[in-house]
């Protein structure tokens, strides 16, 4: 199975990595800095922000099996009074780069395969800290079911799926917690989160499944999270 895995440099996408090699797949990574890989491993680099960068990704991969959509940013920025800015980096990368993605795999999926996005919790439901940076799960999806009715129209064999998890323990978390670690400290000291390893053991489950059998979303989270 040759796999396409953005965000493979730290976090789920890294921990996806890592199953990915144990199991003997052939990897394609996507990063925006160069990284100490195994040889074994195709290593594109881009800034997914960037669409020419994302399209020269697609123009050099070749034929794959799979896509998985892992790269993410997040910011606690608020409706009310968050940065704009923030709000447009996250839509490009969390939204724009992850559906162009998909629509740039179908053609190298022409035999099949499975399209996966890793969204989150957050695009279930909102949490009083979700700010804008829910809004782009919510999208994440609503493109995911877009893309899963278009290509049933199209009679085309593949399968689209997502994962939404809860508080994963990742960089990203630092990212969205900056300003306010103390609160992240407690948190983790009183709620034992998801680990990258426990959401890339959901990804391989669905990628592995027959190929008749599409999971359509797993919803996971901490037995200490509430909401």
């Amino acid at each position: 199975m040759t796999i396409l895995l953005t965000g493979i440099s730290s976090g789920i996408g890294a921990a996806v990595a890592e199953l990915c090699l144990e199991k003997q797949y052939k990897l394609i990574g996507v990063s925006r800095r160069e990284l100490k890989l195994p040889s074994s491993v195709k290593l594109l680099k881009a800034d997914l922000s960037i669409e020419e960068e994302l399209r020269e990704v697609f123009e050099q991969c070749g034929p794959i099996d799979a896509l998985i959509n892992c790269a993410g940013i997040a910011y606690m920025s608020p409706v009310c009074s968050g940065d704009s800015q923030q709000w447009e980096e996250m839509w490009r990368v969390n939204v724009h780069a992850l559906a162009l993605s998909c629509q740039l795999a179908i053609p190298l999926l022409s035999h099949g395969g499975s399209i996966l996005n890793v969204s989150s919790m957050s695009g279930w439901r909102v949490p009083p800290s979700g700010g804008f940076y829910s809004p782009t799960k919510f999208a994440v999806r609503a493109i995911t079911e877009a893309l899963r009715s278009e290509l049933r129209a199209a009679r085309s064999t593949i399968r689209v799926g997502s994962i939404s998890p809860g508080f994963v323990d990742t960089p990203l978390l630092d990212h969205y917690f900056k300003g306010r670690e103390t609160q992240l400290a407690d948190q983790r000291k009183t709620m034992k989160m998801l680990t990258p390893t426990d959401i890339a053991q959901s990804c391989l489950h669905m990628l592995e499944t027959p190929s008749h059998v599409e999971i359509e979303d797993i919803q996971l989270r901490s037995t200490d999270q509430s909401v």
